[in-house]
């Protein structure tokens, strides 16, 4: 039996699309801020890459996804709210960032396998909503454990509870987009992905299976071509 390899040319081949279409959409396409949370398009390629390669493969999304995050919103400040819970909590924020894609990656990964046993499709949906409740879950649990900073930020000395009710307003939005985005694109594109290898793998069997009735042909045709030869008579 043939072992499967992880790298092989079809995966490096995916992978690297999955991640050059994550840093674009990560770049380009995160265009609503809310309170640190944005409307993330870049958590399509965190599907599919739990899709297509599993728990490693959307964890590996998911962190580059949030090490992305990471660097653009608190590093380099192009989000108020996120740069200043990084200089008030900065340990906290950095592990809220990249910690939240990640684990949405390997646990919508580790959830399709398991499902997918049974149904791909309700898998895809499965992945799909997982990677985006995780996201903002984990983000949320991030902020409560932020509330001072949070509370300076939003200039109130609010409660934790109060911080909690107040994010949850102000990302809710954002929560029920991400999650209609993922459910609306990732299943999709998955099944044209599964639509496009059947065809591929169709075409292949076709045309192992008619390269030897092609060469029987040949030999049957060239058999019948060859002059006969009459036996020789023996003399002697």
């Amino acid at each position: 039996m043939k072992r499967k390899l992880f790298f092989s040319a079809r995966n490096i081949a995916y992978l690297a699309v999955l991640v050059a279409l994550l840093i674009v959409l990560q770049l380009f396409a995160s265009a609503i801020p809310m309170f640190g949370v944005t409307l993330n398009f870049s958590l399509i390629p965190i599907v599919l890459g739990g899709i297509f390669f599993g728990a490693w493969g959307g964890g590996l999304l998911g962190l580059i996804s949030g090490l992305l995050t990471f660097l653009v919103t608190a590093v380099m400040g192009r989000e108020p709210s996120t740069a200043f819970l990084f200089q008030a909590s900065p340990v906290i924020l950095t592990l809220t960032c990249i910690g939240k894609t990640t684990v949405a990656g390997l646990v919508s990964g580790l959830l399709y396998r398991v499902i997918a046993k049974k149904s791909a499709i309700a898998a895809s949906y499965v992945a799909a909503v997982t990677v985006a409740v995780l996201n903002t879950g984990l983000y949320l649990l991030g902020v409560v454990l932020m509330k001072d900073a949070a509370s300076q930020f939003l200039g109130t000395e609010a409660t934790a509870s109060a911080v909690f009710v107040a994010v949850f307003t102000l990302i809710w939005l954002n929560f029920v987009l991400e999650t209609v985005i993922n459910v609306l694109f990732a299943p999709a594109i998955t099944r044209i992905e599964h639509v496009v290898n059947s065809k591929v793998a169709r075409y292949r069997a076709d045309r192992e299976g008619s390269a030897p009735q092609k060469q029987n042909a040949e030999t049957t045709e060239a058999a019948q071509e060859e002059p006969h030869t009459p036996p020789t008579e023996d003399k002697t």
